[in-house]
């Protein structure tokens, strides 16, 4: 059943805590699979150095974010930290669907397991973990954005999303980066040709 097309289209969704490399899996698989079109996500954090704005992310601003709520235009939601909100707006989705491509979704671990709940069938979830708890934190110090108490709040937060990875469809451990691109190729390719 289509969310809100009468043109319902497929989804993939990716889903990870932070630092277990899904934006890296997500970008490998847009080069691979032409038929596949990036879900931009809206949030209300501020631009970081070098993003583009309807790239990168619609940045809304939070009073923007808490208007676009009020006025039901996400399929999903989360406020991921205190004021900190991440959405997919439906303009987004039918977007993509109106272009005869498959949605493929860089979300959250709540705001994936809210997709999968609303388009079912209709898309494959991946769960992306990192090896281990220490591998991951090694990765977000190692990319320099955040301060080491933000790290700290987002480890906590990845001990408790790793708590959901079996209900993904599938699970991804992204230990060397070339076998995990190569799994998450098989993964699409299985769900498109079905």
């Amino acid at each position: 059943m289509a969310l809100y097309s009468n043109r319902p289209g497929k989804a993939i969704i990716v889903s990870a805590p932070s630092g277990a490399g899904k934006t890296t899996i997500v970008h490998h698989l847009l080069k691979t699979f032409p038929q596949l079109s990036f879900s931009v996500s809206a949030c209300s954090r501020d631009i970081r150095g070098g993003e583009v704005d309807g790239k990168d992310y619609y940045f809304l601003g939070l009073e923007g974010f808490r208007r676009a709520i009020a006025e039901d235009r996400f399929v999903e939601y989360e406020e991921v930290y205190a004021n900190t909100y991440y959405g997919t707006l439906k303009s987004e989705v039918e977007r993509i669907w109106a272009e005869g491509k498959v949605v493929i979704f860089d979300v959250d671990v709540v705001g994936g397991l809210h997709l999968k709940e609303k388009l079912e069938e209709q898309a494959l979830s991946i769960f992306v973990k990192a090896p281990s708890v220490e591998v991951l934190e090694s990765r977000l110090l190692n990319r320099q954005t955040d301060s080491a108490e933000k790290i700290a709040i987002r480890i906590a937060k990845a001990k408790y999303e790793m708590s959901f990875e079996t209900r993904f469809d599938r699970v991804l451990v992204n230990q060397d980066l070339e076998v995990a691109f190569a799994e998450a190729e098989r993964m699409v390719q299985h769900f498109l040709s079905n």
